[in-house]
């Protein structure tokens, strides 16, 4: 099957690719912190004697400041962008998921709950509630995600949106617990939606059977998982 760009992918995609393009302008939000190190080293020093050393720190602080702040937030950026890459679950998780999300109808919008899910999740984590059993959770997802590729199943809209949504959530608490800082949270969803978009693209290029072989060996893996 001859890959083909559908108008519903060309509307998904721009909107997956700007998480990364908006990630990276993040930073510059930061800089207002080099003003208010300047207010605080003032009122610590007060007036008189320290007024020289008091614009001394403002002078550091603003010219350290935004270069500090932008290396700050791109070390969590690139250290949430990793993390989905780092486990077997995460990736092969939403590797399914785009792929699955590429046969169904209207499945261009799949990606974009799953995305909002993890966010909720990832909130979640990072509120401090637990899910039990969330490691074998989300192997069960990657069995579930693998499945439903194998099988070529196919749900109405509501109901694989509604699936796709719990396993997002589990995904999700995990980063939250694990990477609560917010240029993390950024970095973990744009590359999840990088992994659904590489998803999409073989799951709308494969021939069918090397489709289903894939998504039975993804099944596989999370019984492993499971029984590990």
């Amino acid at each position: 099957m001859k890959a083909r760009m559908t108008p519903q992918t060309r509307r998904t995609a721009p909107i997956l690719l700007s998480l990364l393009a908006a990630s990276l302008c993040l930073p510059a939000l930061a800089h207002p912190e080099a003003a208010h190190a300047a207010a605080m080293a003032a009122s610590s020093l007060g007036a008189g004697a320290g007024a020289a050393h008091v614009a001394s720190v403002a002078g550091a602080a603003g010219v350290a400041a935004p270069a500090a702040a932008p290396a700050g937030w791109l070390a969590m950026f690139q250290t949430g962008f990793a993390h989905p890459f780092s486990g077997f679950d995460h990736l092969l998780a939403m590797l399914s998921v785009g792929i699955w999300s590429a046969r169904q109808q209207q499945g261009g919008t799949l990606p974009l709950v799953f995305l909002g899910a993890m966010l909720l999740g990832a909130l979640s984590g990072v509120a401090g509630a637990t899910i039990p059993g969330l490691e074998a959770g989300m192997a069960a997802t990657v069995v579930l995600a693998g499945a439903l590729v194998a099988v070529a199943a196919r749900l109405p809209l509501a109901a694989g949106a509604a699936l796709i949504a719990v396993f997002a959530v589990l995904h999700g608490n995990a980063h939250g617990h694990e990477l609560p800082a917010a240029g993390s949270a950024f970095g973990f969803l744009a590359a999840s939606g990088l992994l659904m978009l590489a998803g999409r693209w073989f799951g709308r290029a494969a021939e069918g059977g090397l489709v289903r072989i894939t998504g039975a060996g993804i099944a596989a893996t999370g019984v492993l998982m499971l029984a590990a």
